[in-house]
């Protein structure tokens, strides 16, 4: 039994439905609701707040003034230095003496302070409003879902472009791209004849139709699995759930739509499939080999180890769950260090999902304890992460015509990196938080 029959997704008028539940879901109809009036009250008294009342995005005007800045894509350290971000976009960012500063704008002292670039987290789950609101705090101002239930992620996207303050600039995944869609089922009128299914979604029609109806629902990217889960013990982590071919069916209906595809794996042949057939990423990767990294090298294919999610899963109370993070943690540590020597772009991400947010700078203390020097673990969740998410003219460096968005850190991260992990200060747009 195929879908070759079933009608393409619906209109507009249908999607806009399904993502007003979404937007219930994640709790961001509520969390714009609370800031309208604030944000509209700043538009009346002439404040640089743009928000529901403007249709513009809640921007602002800062100085971030006397910290010691780092460029990571050229490892340039500023003393003294000063960015200076108007309407949410940095204007200039140098030395005191040598950056023009327009008068009349707030400022940020960050005097004792490293000054950075919003930091990219790479692979999230952002369920609800109150989760990208942590993320942002804890310093990743841009990202890119791991999917969520029921389009939850693409709320939290459009909630980020009305107020950035509240959540991470976002590239959406929309809905898991697997064998059995499970309650996921119920999210969208046009996934309901996938259930009639006896073995679930593996024949090419039905790839195409959730990877159709994911993009008409306006997911940015699109995210598959080729192995089963190593955070659920009943689980085989190794054991492969989708052939190369498979995989060749879902990369080329995103294709089709100029989408990339992320991809869930970890054994050796399962990453080397997902690789061939021309995934725009490997997420976890704990046994790849050596032949599949320099294959992703000559692609471009980029590798993001979610090392934080395994670190997590080592300390888990079920004994099988905690000597499987152990032994992946070992793994993938091994293969994110032989990815770097390779030549193989690298791209922070924590896997976070569930309710707990992990600060992206764990997984950069985790990319230096496998043995990254300090600067390019940094990159990874800023310049590398940000080319990942097509973002690497907006995010990741703090120069003109980039995002507004900084951290501020407690000490040298090239000589510690363990700073990022607290930012003492965001900003996100131009709005100190």
């Amino acid at each position: 039994m195929c879908v070759e029959n079933t009608p393409p997704p619906a209109s507009r008028l249908t999607r806009r439905g399904i993502l007003a539940g979404a937007a219930a879901l994640a709790g961001t109809t509520a969390a714009l609701s609370a800031v309208a009036p604030r944000t509209a009250a700043a538009a009346d008294d002439g404040r640089t707040g743009r928000g529901p009342s403007t249709g513009r995005a809640t921007t602002g005007d800062l100085v971030v003034e006397g910290g010691t800045l780092l460029d990571p894509a050229t490892g340039e350290v500023t003393e003294d230095a000063v960015v200076v971000i108007v309407d949410g976009v940095v204007r200039a960012a140098g030395a005191r003496g040598r950056t023009h500063v327009p008068d009349g704008i707030e400022k940020l002292d960050a005097h004792g302070r490293w000054i950075l670039p919003g930091l990219v987290e790479a692979h999230i789950h952002l369920s609800t409003a109150a989760e990208a609101r942590e993320a942002v705090l804890k310093g990743a101002t841009s990202a890119r879902s791991g999917s969520t239930s029921f389009y939850q992620d693409i709320a939290v996207r459009e909630l980020a472009r009305q107020v950035p303050q509240l959540a991470p600039r976002l590239r959406a995944a929309g809905v898991f791209v697997t064998p059995d869609l499970g309650d996921t089922i119920l999210a969208d009128p046009d996934l309901t004849p996938l259930a009639r299914l006896k073995d679930g979604v593996r024949s090419p029609e039905a790839l195409r139709r959730v990877v159709e109806v994911n993009l008409a629902r306006g997911a940015d990217v699109i995210k598959t699995r080729v192995n089963e889960r190593a955070g659920l013990p009943e689980q085989d982590p190794l054991a492969q759930v989708y052939d190369r071919e498979q995989l060749s069916a879902i990369v080329a209906a995103a294709r089709r739509r100029g989408k990339g595809v992320l991809c869930h794996s970890y054994s050796e042949k399962g990453c080397q499939d997902a690789v061939m057939a021309g995934v725009r990423s490997i997420e976890h990767g704990a046994f790849i080999g050596e032949r599949t990294l320099h294959e992703m090298k000559r692609r471009g294919t980029y590798f993001t180890p979610t090392l934080a999610a395994m670190a997590g899963m080592a300390d888990s109370s079920d004994p099988i769950l905690a000597e499987r993070g152990r032994t992946f943690l070992a793994a993938a540590k091994k293969r994110a260090l032989a990815a770097h020597e390779v030549g193989v772009p690298l791209a922070a991400g924590t896997d976070s999902s569930g309710g707990e947010v992990d600060p992206i700078g764990r997984e950069v203390e985790l990319m230096r304890e496998a043995g990254l020097p300090a600067l390019d673990a940094i990159r990874t969740a800023t310049t590398g992460a940000a080319k990942l998410l097509g973002l690497e003219t907006r995010a990741g460096r703090l120069a003109r015509g980039f995002a507004g968005d900084v951290v501020l850190v407690d000490g040298d991260p090239l000589a510690d990196v363990r700073v990022l992990k607290s930012p003492k200060r965001v900003v996100r747009s131009g709005v100190a938080l």
